[in-house]
């Protein structure tokens, strides 16, 4: 069922269902053609992907699930949330959808999360877009350490169970035309957070930035898999979290994508430039 605070015309699509061992997994699948699986991070869900999904699922299967804890999805309470395990419920649902050619997007956790299962099927998937992320550890970067460690420290969990303030505040921080975030497109990013005691998948994942730093080491030591398949590497420019720091990192390592970057564009590109985003996803179906 649709909660109440939805807006169904700009997010009118009917959600699935997922049974995993912690709780039931939402997620979007339309339209039909070879795959495009979009995967968020936090405190994102499918929502992000709206336009995107309305747009392909003339031409494409357009997958976009909400994590556990997020969106439309389950917040179990006793969960442990970490990013791992986020990979293996992504993985659980791909494969039961048993989906070939697919085309991978994915921002902020999603990279990991997406990226580990592209490292793990590679057969399965026939390019990866990536929009400000990462896949490696930052462990000996201090910019994430003093974030992991204040967000997801004490002070950090008393702040989002108390007052939501990844939705609230970090979602408009990260923002790169704040005009942009209204208060009906905000509005779905605060509702599914809305109860204090389903915000713990929102305050593990900043605290996993470190936390998960051998993991994170894990997948980067496994890239090669991904080379041939990271066809675009789109930015947006003005993002507070990942700047032209960590978009020259990907170039490195992946020098045959093609680079697009977003100055007015902040660290949502799905929500904030989607029209420009549909362009260059069109050129990689193309391609």
């Amino acid at each position: 069922m649709k909660p109440t605070w939805m807006d169904t015309g700009v997010y009118p699509f009917e959600p699935r269902a997922f049974s995993l061992p912690m709780g039931r997994m939402s997620y979007v699948d339309e339209g039909e053609g070879d795959p495009l699986v979009m995967v968020h991070g936090n405190p994102s869900w499918s929502f992000e992907f709206r336009d995107l999904i309305k747009h392909f699922s003339a031409t494409h299967r357009c997958i976009a699930p909400d994590h556990i804890g997020f969106g439309l999805s389950d917040k179990p309470p006793a969960w442990d949330y970490l990013p791992q395990h986020h990979a293996e419920n992504l993985e659980k649902l791909l494969e039961s959808l048993d989906l070939q050619n697919i085309t991978l997007l994915f921002g902020d956790w999603g990279g990991p999360i997406g990226c580990s299962y592209a490292i793990r099927h590679p057969e399965r998937v026939k390019a990866v877009v990536v929009t400000n992320t990462w896949l490696w550890s930052v462990e000996d970067d201090w910019y994430y350490r003093a974030f992991s460690g204040f967000v997801g420290g004490a002070v950090g969990r008393w702040m989002i169970h108390r007052f939501n303030v990844f939705a609230r505040v970090v979602v408009w921080a990260v923002y790169g035309d704040k005009s942009k975030l209204t208060r009906q497109v905000h509005r779905h990013y605060l509702e599914p957070l809305s109860v204090p005691e389903e915000r713990k998948g929102s305050w593990v994942f900043p605290r996993q930035i470190i936390g998960a730093s051998d993991w994170l080491a894990e997948l980067w030591v496994r890239r090669n898999r991904l080379q041939g398949k990271v066809r675009l590497l789109a930015w947006g420019m003005r993002d507070i979290a990942f700047r032209e720091k960590e978009l020259q990192r990907w170039r490195k390592h992946f020098p045959g994508a093609r680079v697009v970057r977003y100055p007015n564009a902040g660290h949502f590109l799905a929500e904030e430039e989607s029209e420009g985003l549909i362009e260059e996803l069109e050129q990689v179906f193309r391609d």
